[in-house]
């Protein structure tokens, strides 16, 4: 059985690998643990452990998900090292729309961007950035708490 500190290293690790945000059932799979609050201690252990340490890298909790990036101060200027964006550019534009004038009927969406918006709707609810409603024949379009956390608003 595996003591705090390697769960922690394991945990670094995984997130590092994956390059990308980690869910906390993914990370008790990856840690061989059964419990999500043991993983969400362990975490925010590490979060404090990275926070502690002089280094560009954080570690965010957004939602149920946990990702490792780069500090702001620094993300600026090696941002064209990374790789393609979470969400594809006119997925961002029409997030913006909504985040703008939410809660938006996605009727007014579809009018204003076409029938590709259904699309982009898809990829950024499946994302978890926007949630959507029945609302009669069509449906309302909010952002939720985790495009708040992710875009630190």
């Amino acid at each position: 059985m595996a003591d705090d500190n390697e769960y922690k290293r394991l945990a670094e690790a995984a997130l590092f690998a994956s390059g990308r945000a980690l869910g906390e059932d993914e990370l008790a799979r990856i840690m061989g643990v059964g419990s999500i609050g043991y993983v969400n201690r362990i975490m925010d252990m590490l979060i404090k452990d990275i926070a502690s340490r002089d280094t560009s890298l954080t570690i965010r909790r957004i939602g149920g998900t946990y990702v490792l990036e780069v500090k702001s101060d620094y993300a600026k200027r090696v941002s064209e090292l990374s790789g393609a964006p979470d969400i594809t550019k006119p997925s961002l534009r029409i997030l913006a729309y909504i985040s703008k004038n939410e809660p938006l009927m996605q009727s007014a969406l579809i009018k204003a961007f076409g029938s590709s918006a259904y699309e982009h709707i898809k990829e950024l609810s499946e994302k978890g950035f926007v949630h959507t409603m029945r609302a009669g024949r069509t449906k309302t379009i909010e952002t939720t708490n985790k495009f708040k956390e992710y875009f630190d608003i």
